[in-house]
């Protein structure tokens, strides 16, 4: 199993695979992406051609006398320019916008990706994750998407190119000595900013660690809100927040003089050739050899070479921060679940609804047996009851059924068939529950009973609400059914939630039903209105009802009693009660304090 956590360790090398996962995405607009490198290429083109026309401008200005001369020639070239540089500007954004829609395109697709594989992954690797930090992980690697397909298409390439074009045409048109002190002074920069751009990526992964570790903080905070304020510790989150943000202020510190170094650096590149190109340039212009126009020409291409050159450095740095970020998300697209359907298994088929637990053993890990070879079954369209203290293996019963885990032995059959061997979703798909601690989604009470059954009719979901005694509830409300129910349903009580759950999984309506105390947090008046509705449903169903109270069990057509991890004995209540074994034992505690 793979840590919930997914930053890369400060010696892992950024995987470059990650360019190549991208590769689909361009191929999905073939022919925006080749209209925008057609734009790209014009836009080169007038680039490359700014200079020149520059150039022959001063000349025209240096060298003419007469009007007619200084009025035609430089204001002819003059607006050349101009269109020139209109036109550098306008085919740029001509080919970011062609493009746009690809770079969009491959980040919800590569959103929805993640969210599937998430929504895949176990309950195990859920129980672990921290998911403010998973929910930043994920936010940067879909904008690393973003940049990378950008700028490794639309800056390092062209950048690349424009350098070898400027200095083919100084070598041909001014001789080696500007082509040489160009090409030596990119090299040293790319050189200089590669290695101290690899050197400082442990100072950005830092950061990142830091940044994802106290959003994590404060989302879990906020999340338990009403523990914080019950146990009035408002200012030992703030401490154990500001803690987190100490050592996020302390990493982005260092990154930060990480980055002065390296953009100091790369000046000093850039000012020892721009100093050396002019001096060349001053130095033909004092011999005759050039004219003013010509260090003109240099100037600007000097300017023009390093001015993206220097944009480059900083593509760079930011594309390696972006690949860690992307290879982050990768890991969590690599992480696979440990409970996974075989790519052939059929959809399980439920006629009656019978349910055989064989030989089943299970433990969270090796040294932590929950379920001991315990064996029984759920007879179709009958109600079945475990009843036991708290950690004897309950609730891991109802988790299994679901699949949320395989066993470590043995094996569940639904109406002789291992739901190992089944598809997952067909088997949730026959599968109904109304948990003990209901979390509902930020949404309208009406869309949270409707999630039972998206596609449920209206009359549908309002026979639901009447069966789970909502309806006078909700008439109570303004809104009514359209009321937000708030983040994890915290609007409504413990009681109002759980009839939610309730006409939520009503809706469904399902072959099999489980209900972990379904009613624990009812009154006594809804409670019994309740039972009284699910043991109507459960006519038609096979039911399996985890309990603690006793007294909502009484007419089960089975009751397994539970005792460390272990079936201890079963029958119907009034068997277990002659009995006088463990059911009976709890059944005497419960009413005595009920007196």
């Amino acid at each position: 199993m793979r840590p919930s956590r997914f930053n890369v360790a400060p010696d892992t090398p950024v995987r470059w695979q990650a360019v190549k996962q991208l590769w689909p995405y361009l191929l999905e607009f073939k022919t925006r992406v080749i209209f925008a490198l057609g734009c790209l290429v014009l836009a080169k083109v007038a680039a490359i051609g700014l200079p020149f026309v520059l150039k022959y401008i001063v000349d025209g200005l240096n060298s003419q006398d007469t009007t007619t001369g200084l009025v035609v020639v430089p204001i002819s070239l003059i607006v050349a320019y101009g269109t020139l540089r209109l036109l550098n500007v306008v085919i740029g954004e001509i080919r970011d916008t062609l493009f746009g829609r690809v770079t969009e395109r491959a980040m919800r697709r590569m959103g929805l990706t993640v969210f599937n594989h998430l929504h895949h992954l176990d309950l195990r690797f859920h129980l672990n994750r921290q998911t403010g930090g998973l929910s930043r992980d994920i936010e940067r690697g879909i904008t690393g998407i973003s940049f990378l397909m950008r700028f490794m298409v639309f800056n390092i390439g062209p950048t690349l190119l424009e350098i070898v074009v400027v200095v083919g045409l100084l070598l041909v048109k001014y001789g080696m000595s500007f082509a040489a002190i160009i090409l030596f002074s990119v090299i040293a920069y790319v050189l200089y900013s590669m290695k101290a751009t690899n050197w400082r990526t442990r100072f950005v992964q830092a950061m990142n660690q830091a940044d994802s570790t106290s959003h994590s903080r404060a989302v879990d905070s906020l999340l338990n809100f009403e523990t914080v304020k019950y146990f009035n510790n408002e200012q030992y989150e703030a401490r154990r927040y500001d803690e987190e943000l100490a050592s996020w202020e302390l990493a982005r510190r260092k990154n930060r003089l990480s980055l002065f170094a390296l953009n100091g650096g790369q000046a000093l590149i850039i000012a020892f050739a721009m100093t050396a190109m002019l001096a060349n340039a001053a130095y033909g212009v004092a011999k005759g050899e050039m004219t003013i126009g010509d260090f003109v020409l240099i100037n600007a291409f000097t300017m023009q070479i390093f001015m993206p050159l220097n944009f480059l450095g900083f593509v760079y740095r930011e594309i390696r921060g972006a690949m860690a970020n992307i290879d982050n998300m990768f890991s969590l697209l690599a992480t696979t679940p440990t409970v996974e359907d075989n790519p052939q298994a059929p959809d399980l088929n439920v006629s009656a609804g019978e349910i055989t637990f064989h030989n089943v053993s299970f433990g969270y890990s090796d040294a932590r047996p929950i379920l001991k070879n315990i064996s029984f079954t759920l007879p179709a369209s009958k109600k079945t009851a475990i009843v036991g203290a708290s950690g004897a293996g309950k609730s891991t019963i109802v988790k299994l059924l679901f699949r949320f885990y395989d066993t470590t032995d043995g094996s569940i059959l639904i109406d002789h068939q291992d739901i190992a061997q089944v598809n997952q979703k067909s088997l949730r798909k026959q599968l109904g529950i109304v948990p003990q601690d209901t979390v509902l989604f930020n949404d309208t009470l009406y869309e949270n009973i409707k999630y039972g059954a998206p596609d449920a009719s209206d009359d549908d979901i309002q026979n639901a609400m009447q069966t789970a005694h909502l309806s006078d509830f909700i008439a109570q409300l303004p809104k009514k059914a359209q009321t937000q129910v708030g983040e994890r349903g915290l609007k409504l009580s413990g009681g109002e939630k759980q009839r939610v759950a309730i006409a939520r999984a009503l809706l469904k309506n399902p072959p099999i039903m489980v209900f972990d105390e379904a009613t624990s947090s009812l009154d006594s008046g809804s409670e019994q209105a309740i039972l009284n509705a699910l043991s109507a449903l459960a006519s038609n169903h096979t039911s399996l009802v985890i309990a603690h109270r006793l007294s909502t069990i009484t007419d089960a057509d089975n009751i397994l009693v539970m005792k460390d991890g272990e079936i201890t004995e079963q029958g119907t209540h009034e068997a277990l009660l002659e009995a006088n074994g463990e059911y009976a034992h709890l059944w005497h505690i419960q009413q005595n304090n009920k007196d």
